[in-house]
């Protein structure tokens, strides 16, 4: 059986968007944060929220979960999957500041 894969890297979630795949984006960083910088169409979604506004997060289709580096969204990519059973649900590794140095070197970094 093959499991779904728990992570996307910066590059692969760049290609993606480019070729207009339909990406559900949700940041799971705090506001001050986000407002700062964040992907264009991302959701806001800080993680100690997650558990109780999950219903906010699509059912079906790819859902990519971000943050600074990549650990607090694995926190919620885990939880979804543990506790929701969702297997829609991928880690964007390293966050925003992979984004930043691998992808678009002009995204704010902090």
């Amino acid at each position: 059986m093959e499991t779904a894969p728990l992570e996307i890297t910066a590059e692969e979630l760049s290609h993606r968007l480019q070729a207009g795949d339909d990406l559900q984006l949700v940041d799971v960083r705090e506001e001050m944060e986000f407002d700062y910088c964040h992907l264009p169409g991302s959701l806001l979604l800080p993680l100690d929220e997650v558990p109780r506004r999950a219903a906010e997060i699509r059912l079906t289709g790819p859902v990519v979960l971000i943050c600074h580096h990549g650990v607090r969204s694995a926190h919620a990519t885990a939880y979804l999957r543990q506790h929701l059973g969702r297997t829609n649900v991928l880690n964007l590794r390293g966050g925003v500041a992979a984004w930043a140095a691998r992808v678009d070197p002009a995204f704010p970094t902090y």
